[in-house]
């Protein structure tokens, strides 16, 4: 493994809710951190509690715009995630993905530097093949509400690998599988984050269709794990990496979960089915275990019970019951 201390280390979209904890475990390994986010959907308080550290800086910054720092390695994580956030500016969702992946790219090629890209299971659309496979092409549509996120993710890819072949630029590109934890954003829009504060405040589930489409829920300490091994694996391993927990739930069986772990009463309703909603998604992550060595290892309700802990008190309701007491 590659020597992380006294490397100085960039991450894009650091106040995010995945850059919080990368930046956090990047310190904790001795790095210096050099944290940047525009604040679109991350936030101050996410890293407060790292700014007493000397080796930890932060700095606001739009990814859409040149970067002139010295760092060693980029972790580019810049980019609203949830729909409720990528819908809301598509054009500059496009344009942070795109500008963000060239501006990034460019600064890593001038300094030598090696770059991963947080790249997304979304570029596999509604998938044909299941489970996913790196191989898999995906099924996207490019001009439906969803595509600036989809599309703008898939461009970010080419460009890496174009970068990497055209100026020997060292590129990893992980593509994430659906993420939770603490300092996920309360109102992003996210099944699991949508669920919990749904129960925690006593209010209706909302289930999108019948309840019957599937996801695979990755713990964001398991994720972190698989960013720094992914980065610190030989320079020939590129990606790109399906991360993620290859567990298949129902939307059903998540809500399920989540009312027996908060002891909520809340009633679950259905709604409307949005456009290009995927319908399964499971990663494969063969190459994951065989190159990196990495396979989630936090159950789906350890991962939960951590996570209504964290909402529980963010919503200031201490003393509502979860199955973690």
């Amino acid at each position: 493994m590659r020597q992380s201390a006294s490397k100085r280390v960039l991450v894009t979209g650091g106040a995010g809710f995945l850059g919080s904890h990368l930046c956090e475990r990047l310190l904790a390994q001795g790095c210096e951190v050099l944290c940047v986010d525009n604040y679109f959907t991350g936030s101050r308080n996410n890293v407060a509690h790292l700014t007493n550290s000397p080796r930890f800086e932060l700095l606001r910054h739009d990814v859409t715009l040149p970067l002139h720092v010295e760092v060693d390695e980029i972790y580019n994580l810049a980019c609203p995630a949830s729909p409720v956030h990528y819908r809301h500016d598509p054009i500059h969702t496009m344009k942070t993905s795109v500008l963000g992946a060239i501006n990034m790219l460019g600064l890593a090629k001038r300094l030598n530097a090696r770059i991963l890209q947080a790249s997304t299971s979304e570029v596999y659309g509604d998938p044909s093949v299941h489970p996913q496979p790196e191989t898999y092409r995906g099924d996207v549509n490019p001009i439906g509400p969803r595509a600036c996120y989809d599309e703008g993710k898939r461009c970010a890819e080419t460009l890496f690998f174009d970068y990497h072949r055209r100026h020997g630029v060292e590129i990893k590109v992980a593509r994430i599988f659906n993420t939770y934890g603490p300092r996920m954003h309360p109102e992003d829009g996210r099944v699991v984050s949508n669920f919990i504060v749904q129960a925690l405040r006593g209010d209706p589930i909302t289930i999108y269709g019948d309840g019957t489409q599937t996801r695979s829920f990755c713990y964001v300490d398991d994720l972190i794990d698989g960013f720094l091994a992914l980065m610190d694996s030989p320079a020939a391993v590129t990606g790109p990496v399906n991360l993620g927990n290859p567990g298949e739930f129902t939307m059903l069986d998540l809500a399920e979960k989540v009312l027996k772990l908060t002891g909520s009463s809340s009633r679950i309703i259905h709604r409307e089915l949005p456009q290009d909603d995927p319908r399964q998604r499971r990663p494969d992550i063969t190459v994951a275990r065989t190159v990196l060595g990495w396979r989630p290892r936090v159950p789906l309700d350890a991962g939960l019970k951590r996570t209504i802990a964290h909402f529980d008190a963010l919503l200031g309701r201490p003393g509502l019951r979860t199955a973690a007491e």
